[in-house]
């Protein structure tokens, strides 16, 4: 079994040509109407955060995270489009692990099923 989290992300800042140090973001899972928070994170100096939960297999479902990416640009002294990207996502396979990275520039942003 994994030592890291069943799901994972990594942001990198295309703009800069560099990981997305200091993104916070909360991961959450949607039942129904009312979400529930399952962690908060911030990327590391890679632009990763691998920690968000215990490595075991993760219910099936529907789950979102939420990156904070106007706080980020504020804090790298540019402004953007978007102050928050949401990406939700579906789990069906609760043993594999999900890993949703993020493309960000102030102007737009990209995301897909990663390794």
């Amino acid at each position: 079994m994994s030592s890291r989290s069943p799901i994972t992300t990594h942001a990198l800042d295309t703009a800069l040509g560099t990981p997305a140090r200091g993104l916070g973001a909360v991961l959450e899972r949607l039942d129904g109407a009312d979400p529930r928070e399952l962690a908060r994170g911030v990327t590391d100096d890679d632009g990763r955060i691998t920690d968000w939960l215990p490595p075991e297999p993760i219910e099936p479902g529907i789950y979102r995270v939420t990156f904070a990416t106007g706080e980020y640009l504020a804090a790298t002294d540019r402004s953007g489009f978007y102050p928050r990207v949401v990406v939700e996502f579906e789990i069906t396979d609760p043993a594999a692990h999900h890993h949703v990275p993020l493309l960000l520039s102030p102007w737009g942003y990209s995301t897909y099923r990663g390794s």
